[in-house]
């Protein structure tokens, strides 16, 4: 958290007065504006990327760029989230110099980067916010420096997490790495968006215990193709990236379906209806796997001529849910509202992202009266009534969306550093009230740390 817990005002979550009845539109998808960022400062001419995302992460990766060397102009878009992006790529032969690179808790940052860094000449420390440096790191830093890559610690040595410094010569040799991917799919993905600017392109092979979250890597791979890049996937845990060039293009970034699930979830929660227009179909994006979710949830939901329409039954239903990946904390605030028992799996990597989320999930769940608990790889919860408290959102986006879905429901919800939503999703507390609109109840306001 950026202070102390009581110095920060909490977010009174509004609690619904009635079933929701709304349309949403939602900001660009982050997975594709920070994948298309880092390939339009590596591709052969300038691209536009039209209603990208304008978060914290983004904004992050936007600096990266420009600190290696990319020129990124914002330039008038016809979106209502902000602005288009102009990227010039990265020079060929930019002359030696030494940046700094703020990953903030950004993974895409992190993971994605530093091969970049080691197609210019310099050094590039990489840096950010106190928990990014206990972010799982230490499998791509190892196969980077397999490539031929020159990292080093602050300390000199070899380094398996934040900070590092990459010491880039211009070019990488590329060919055949091993890695152990089990950690975060975005592993593979930031080997592979760099691939194709290796001498010798790249063979990636995972050797290890399963690839969580493996809709990212089939994202990235779809983009990489559409880019003119030759990617071979059809040996499971093997990934050939040909050298060669990356196109220019001009693309419009599809709306964050994860980003979407709070306020579909709101749907249910209030027996109402939401909409989201727009709904990309077919889309490599993981926030698809709503339709399926939510239905099996109670909710009717239907997709029509572009628009999404999730309708709340007359009650939650909990089951088992096996590999949620990142739209897990909006699964698990569901099931922590529905009459029956739940159990997720597959998403123990999710210790690993900006908190431990498992245990952040139960902690929350329990501080409300609820029953939830850990297992090897996710959670399990059962239906308790559950009591309005102060919940903590660790400085993780996904745990403050969680807490005001909860607050449709409980009285006396509120959530600490509701700002924290703004690594992927600005100016969440004013799209939530403009759906809920009338629907919706005032909570006092009082100071985080202290139990309503």
């Amino acid at each position: 958290m950026p202070q102390d817990a009581r110095e920060i005002q909490a977010w009174p979550a509004p609690l619904a007065a009635g079933p929701v009845d709304a349309v949403v539109t939602v900001p660009g998808s982050k997975s594709l504006t920070n994948r298309y960022l880092v390939l339009a400062a590596l591709a052969e001419a300038p691209s536009r990327l039209r209603a990208p995302l304008h978060s914290r992460d983004s904004a992050l990766m936007v600096e990266a760029l420009r600190a290696l060397g990319a020129t990124v102009e914002e330039v008038p878009g016809d979106g209502s989230f902000g602005p288009d992006l102009l990227i010039t790529p990265m020079p060929a032969k930019a002359s030696a110099s030494d940046v700094r690179i703020d990953c903030g808790l950004a993974g895409t940052v992190m993971r994605f980067v530093p091969a970049l860094a080691a197609l210019r000449h310099g050094t590039a420390r990489f840096d950010g916010d106190p928990h990014a440096r206990k972010r799982p790191m230490g499998a791509i830093l190892q196969s980077l420096r397999a490539l031929g890559l020159d990292l080093t610690g602050d300390d000199g040595e070899s380094p398996s997490a934040l900070p590092f410094t990459v010491h880039g010569e211009g070019t990488v040799r590329g060919g055949h790495v091993v890695i152990d991917a089990s950690g975060s799919s975005q592993f593979v993905s930031a080997l592979l968006l760099v691939g194709a600017r290796f001498r010798d392109g790249l063979h990636i092979e995972h050797s290890g215990k399963p690839v969580p979250s493996l809709d990212h890597i089939r994202m990235t791979v779809e983009v990489l193709r559409s880019l003119g890049v030759t990617v071979d996937d059809s040996v499971p845990d093997h990934w050939f990236v040909a050298p060669g060039t990356i196109d220019a293009f001009d693309v419009r970034i599809e709306q964050d379906l994860s980003n979407a699930g709070p306020f579909l979830a709101a749907a249910l929660v209030t027996r109402g209806t939401v909409r989201v227009p727009h709904w990309p179909s077919p889309t490599t994006q993981v926030g698809d796997l709503w339709q399926d979710i939510l239905r099996r949830m109670g909710a009717r939901v239907s997709l029509e001529n572009g628009t999404l329409v999730v309708t709340g039954g007359d009650r939650i239903k909990g089951g088992d849910f096996a590999d949620t990946s990142e739209l897990a904390p909006t699964v698990a605030a569901l099931c922590a509202l529905a009459d029956t028992p739940s159990r997720l799996s597959g998403i123990a990597h999710l210790r690993g992202h900006e908190t431990n989320r498992l245990e952040a999930l139960v902690t929350e769940i329990r501080r409300m009266g609820g029953d939830a608990e850990e297992t090897t790889d996710g959670l399990i919860i059962r239906p308790v009534p559950l009591h309005g408290a102060v919940l903590q959102s660790y400085a993780d986006h996904r745990m403050a969306t969680a807490g005001a879905i909860w607050g449709l429901a409980v009285p006396g919800t509120q959530v600490e550093d509701i700002a924290t939503t703004a690594k992927t999703m600005p100016d969440f507390p004013a799209l939530w009230q403009a759906m809920l609109g009338s629907s919706a109840q005032e909570s006092r306001t009082v100071p985080a740390g202290a139990d309503a």
